[in-house]
C-alpha cells in the first residue's frame, strides 16, 4: 500500500505511484488532486 503517507512525498514520487496501478479507487480523488490532474 504505498499510497499511504503521501503529503511527505514528492510530486515525483507520487506520480510513479499512479503509474503502478497501486491506488485504490478510494484514494483515487485525493492522489488526483494532490496531483493536480
Amino acid at each position: 500500500f504505498k499510497s499511504h503517507i503521501l503529503t511527505k512525498k514528492s510530486t515525483k514520487r507520487k506520480r510513479a505511484l499512479t503509474h503502478s496501478g497501486l491506488v485504490s479507487s478510494a484514494d483515487m480523488n485525493r492522489v488526483n488532486q494532490m496531483l493536480n490532474i
